[in-house]
């Protein structure tokens, strides 16, 4: 499953946008550290945004486990 064409579908956003938050989270950074320090590399995604991606992720990650 292409989960960055899912997210970016689900949540309107650009593939380029999903990627990199797809990268930080699984980095080990946090939803508030991504959201405050990593606005460049997200193109300013909120933290809610950023939180129900993430969330979004995860489900879609143990659906296809």
């Amino acid at each position: 499953m292409n989960f960055v064409s899912v997210l970016s579908e689900q949540f309107h956003l650009k593939n380029w946008q999903v990627e990199k938050v797809i990268e930080l989270i699984d980095e080990g950074n946090t939803i508030p550290f991504i959201a405050r320090y990593r606005k460049e590399l997200t193109g300013s995604l909120d933290d809610q945004v950023l939180r129900e991606l993430s969330e979004r992720l995860a489900y879609l990650r143990g659906l296809e486990k």
